[in-house]
This record gives C-alpha cells, sequence and structure tokens, in this order.
C-alpha cells in the first residue's frame, strides 16, 4: 500500500493539473471537476494494491473520473446529449480492466483555461492562489499553508469557498476575451511563479528541488508568454523562471543533497537556459515602459547567471536592483534578499542592520529564512555562540528536511 500511495502520489504532482483541466472542459464546473478527479484517487488507493498500478494512470483516474461524472448527471436526471455520447464512447472501447486506451489527452491549452479560471476576479487574491496551487501546482493543503503560514484550516477553506464561489458565480471554463486580461494577468503570473518558486526550493519534504513542478510553470509561462507577447512582465518572469532554471543540475549533488550558490559547479548550469532567459528578458525590455516587478528579479538572477564565480558577482549593482524593486514591490523577503547582497557588497554589520530591523517588526516570523540569514552574518562577524542559536532555531522552523540538515550542518560547523 505505501508503494502505490507513492507512485499515486506522485504521479497527481505530474499529471494532476491535467487530469482537472481535462474534466473541468468536459463538466463546465472546475469545482465538480476537482470532486471528481479526487474521487478517482480515493478510488484508486482502494483498487491498485489489488489490481495493480495500470500502465496508464493518468488515464485511468480521468476515465474513471467521467464515469463518476455521468453517474452524477444520470442521478439528476439531467442526460442531455453530451451524457449520451460520453457513455457510448466509453463502453464501446474498453480496454483491460474497462479503462478507455484514449481516455486521456492532455491539451496545453487546457490547463492555462484552469489557471485564469482559478484566478478569476469574483475569488480574492488569497482564494486565487489557494486554489490553483492546489489544482495545477498539485500542493497539499499542508503545503500551501507552510508557503503562507497560515493554519492547514485557513487554507482548507479558501480552497471551498473559492470552488464553491465559481460555481455559483457560474464562471465559465475558458481562458478570457483579451479585454480582459490586463485584469487577470497579474494575479496568473503571480500563482505561476509562486508554482515555480515552490518547485524551485520545496518547503517541505525530503526533496530540495521539485523540477517536474518547476517545469510545468515554465512551461505555463511560456504558453502565457505566446498568448500575451505584447505584455513584458510575461516575458520578463518567464527569463526570471530561465536563469533559476538553469541552476538545477548544479543545486543537488548525487543523493539529493543541497548545494548552495558558493560551491556550485557553474559548468553544469544550463547555457542555452540562460541565453533563452536573456532573449526573453529583452523581450520585456523592448516595450520600454521601464522593469516592473519580475523584469528586476530577472535582472538580479541575470547577474547571478553570467558571473564567473561568487567574487566577481557585481554585487553593487544587485543591491541597486533590489533597492528598486523594494520600492515598487515592497516585501520583507526582498528586503532580506538586499540584506544578504549587502554583506557581500559591503559586509555583514551593515546588513545585519537591515536584518535586524525586520525582526524588530515582525516581519517574517515563524519563518525558518531570517534566522537562517541572521546566523550567516552573525557567524561572519565572529559571534559564533549567536549565529549557531541562529541555525538552530532556523532548522527548527523549517519542515523541509534537506533544509533542515543544510542548517543544522551550518550549526555544527561553528
Amino acid at each position: 500500500m505505501p508503494d502505490v500511495k507513492r507512485t499515486l502520489d506522485a504521479l497527481w504532482r505530474i499529471e494532476g493539473a491535467k487530469i482537472v483541466a481535462t474534466l473541468a472542459r468536459m463538466t463546465g464546473d472546475l469545482g465538480f471537476a476537482e470532486d471528481l478527479a479526487q474521487e478517482a484517487v480515493v478510488e484508486a488507493l482502494a483498487q491498485w494494491p489489488e489490481s495493480g498500478v495500470p500502465r496508464n494512470g493518468a488515464a485511468w483516474l480521468t476515465a474513471v473520473a467521467k464515469r463518476r461524472a455521468i453517474d452524477t448527471w444520470r442521478r439528476r436526471e439531467r442526460l442531455d446529449e453530451r451524457y449520451r455520447a460520453m457513455a457510448h464512447d466509453l463502453e464501446e472501447s474498453p480496454v483491460g480492466d474497462g479503462i478507455q486506451a484514449d481516455a486521456w489527452e492532455p491539451i496545453d491549452d487546457n490547463v492555462l483555461r484552469l489557471i485564469f479560471t482559478a484566478c478569476h476576479p469574483v475569488l480574492s487574491r488569497e482564494g486565487q492562489i489557494a486554489l490553483t496551487l492546489r489544482i495545477v501546482g498539485g500542493l497539499t493543503t499542508e503545503e500551501i499553508a507552510r508557503m503562507f503560514l497560515v493554519p492547514v484550516a485557513t487554507i482548507q477553506q479558501r480552497i471551498v469557498r473559492a470552488k464553491k464561489t465559481l460555481t455559483e458565480a457560474n464562471v465559465p471554463f475558458e481562458v478570457p476575451d483579451p479585454s480582459e486580461w490586463t485584469s487577470r494577468l497579474s494575479a496568473v503570473l503571480g500563482v505561476i511563479y509562486l508554482v515555480f518558486t515552490e518547485g524551485y526550493a520545496a518547503t517541505s519534504g525530503d526533496l530540495w528541488v521539485r523540477v517536474d513542478l518547476a517545469t510545468e510553470a515554465l512551461r505555463l509561462g511560456r504558453v502565457l508568454a505566446g498568448l500575451v507577447p505584447t505584455e513584458p512582465e510575461a516575458h520578463a518572469l518567464v527569463a526570471l523562471m530561465e536563469f533559476q532554471a538553469s541552476r538545477f543540475s548544479a543545486r543537488v549533488d548525487a543523493d539529493g543533497s543541497p548545494i548552495l550558490l558558493a560551491d556550485q559547479d557553474r559548468s553544469r548550469w544550463d547555457r542555452a537556459q540562460i541565453h533563452r532567459g536573456r532573449a526573453a528578458l529583452a523581450r520585456a525590455d523592448e516595450r520600454g515602459s521601464g522593469r516592473g516587478n519580475y523584469a528586476l528579479q530577472a535582472a538580479i538572477a541575470e547577474c547571478h547567471a553570467l558571473a564567473p564565480s561568487v567574487d566577481e558577482t557585481p554585487w553593487d549593482r544587485i543591491v541597486v536592483l533590489y533597492e528598486a524593486l523594494g520600492r515598487i514591490a515592497p516585501n520583507p523577503i526582498v528586503e532580506l534578499n538586499r540584506a544578504a547582497a549587502v554583506s557581500m557588497a559591503t559586509g555583514p554589520a551593515s546588513a545585519l542592520r537591515i536584518v535586524d530591523s525586520l525582526a524588530e517588526n515582525g516581519a517574517l516570523r515563524g519563518s525558518h529564512l531570517l534566522p537562517s540569514v541572521r546566523g550567516e552574518l552573525l557567524a561572519q562577524l565572529g559571534r559564533v555562540d549567536e549565529a549557531r542559536s541562529e541555525f538552530a532555531t532556523a532548522a527548527s522552523l523549517t519542515p523541509n528536511s534537506r533544509q533542515r540538515d543544510v542548517l543544522l550542518a551550518k550549526a555544527a560547523a561553528l
């Protein structure tokens, strides 16, 4: 049973969004589609330990979910042409255990429709993000709660409320008319990057990097940039993700342990991705409207991508870019990253003042990030006991086992 559950979890991470998108397009109801998919997962947990894992698990889940939809329509006595055609197809072409061989047809645009639907303006920003991370990113409610430092019950309520709102508002499952893109693009970009971020640095579990999740976010970003070619921030987000993804092969060793930036073999960075990132950032700059949130982050990532080493990184320029980013998108994470850059540019003492200010105003309370950076700065200043305590605190706050091991190792080394 544990092996089946692990297999099913992995399958859902990779194919879950496409399954829900396929069902949403069929039913026209995102909440109903997600419920159907989850019921299929429950059925798989019951059947697969006895029957074995199907050759095409995604097709199995999709077909089971479609049959459950038909059963629901039958119970509601809503037998329309859609139901009869689907029932005919499912009954006429069974294979093996009765699951239709071609039931799974992943269509890229379906996932994009899924994102735009989940980011519909009838939903709150919190609801948009929670629903998309749950349905598109395949994250558990526990993982999403840890990302936003809120109780699991809060995330569960947001997701349930969001699905009910979409149903009650009769929101269509479609990419909106171009006239509506501006109002919804910011939310879509934000969600795509949050999904990528979870893949780049997993918030929990025993994986440092979840390449499948990050790759899916990058793919969605590219599709979106193709749909809105005149939107600079769409291209800028793609650039940012390309630069960050270029380092994946160098970020972990053979057993999956993290390799920090200073220790990475830069010859293993994907130069083709860096080239694509620079091209995407150039497309964003072509609009001549000034760099926005994602373009500034991409410019920072470009500095790292092009630097031959940590010591040869243009830290002064990175500090300036973080200052600009902090003005247009104030955020404690931006300030924390600026502090790290300041420590490299001018020394740890001035950087520590920035971090202490964040600690005093309660920013990032409950996150491992602040004590982690503070520990680094204290260690550089020779305040060993304090640094060791900060690393231990940070280790106790992170739910990612790989991150915890890194922090404990730093504490032990002191």
